[in-house]
């Protein structure tokens, strides 16, 4: 079958899925497609511009099929399969928030992200909003991506781990040293990560809308 970039993308996707970005080169991705490594140079010049048409091709995961009208509803569904796309591709982690993506599928969730806010305030303020927006996510997916790497390499769940740290922590808390720690240890709700995820991309909307000069539709 003759190669061309979707299929190169689809064999470094595939590669990365398996084992992470180190698991990527035009070396191995030539392999997985049974062809000598010079022939991708016909395609992808470096390894950089590989991985940036792998992040392209995951936004197209992204962008709902539908824009809906309010502008929260927008920016929350593009927040929620952003996360999800990061939890079947976790390198995309590793990625996120560089440069912006300006392949078709990344240039078209940017678009849909201002597209939400258009006409709610002024196009800087707008710009503001989107990165607070893309930062909180970046920051919060990273944080989500990290944990479960840390499972994996350790073999134990996160129950697991308080568990095994518990003696320590109880230790170092007993010395007074960390009274608001202990209050949040003690008294705090421990949520799952998606509940954690939308509670605080709530309140991050919660400013955006607080710039914004129209009342949200």
């Amino acid at each position: 079958m003759p190669l061309d970039r979707e299929r190169i993308v689809a064999a470094a996707i595939a590669l990365a899925d398996e084992g992470g970005l180190e698991a990527v080169s035009l070396r191995k991705v030539a392999a997985r497609l049974n062809a000598g490594p010079m022939r991708l140079y016909g395609y992808i010049s470096t390894k950089q511009e590989l991985f940036d048409l792998m992040v392209d091709e995951v936004h197209a995961e992204i962008l709902p099929a539908e824009q809906p009208g309010d502008w929260r509803e927008a920016l929350r569904i593009l927040a929620h399969r952003t996360r999800q796309a990061a939890l079947r591709h976790v390198w995309l982690a590793d990625l996120l928030g560089g440069r912006p993506i300006l392949g078709p599928n990344g240039m078209a969730v940017t678009e849909a992200k201002l597209a939400a806010l258009d006409g709610f305030a002024d196009i800087d303020t707008v710009l503001r909003a989107v990165e607070t927006v893309s930062s909180y996510l970046t920051g919060a997916i990273r944080r989500e991506i990290a944990n479960l790497r840390a499972e994996r390499v350790t073999g134990l769940s996160k129950r697991e781990w308080q568990r095994a740290s518990g003696p320590h922590l109880t230790k170092m808390l007993a010395t007074g040293r960390f009274p608001a720690l202990t209050k949040a240890v003690h008294d705090g709700t421990d949520v799952d990560a998606e509940t954690s995820f939308a509670t605080g991309l709530d309140w991050v909307l919660d400013a955006v809308a607080a710039k914004l000069t129209r009342p949200p539709a």
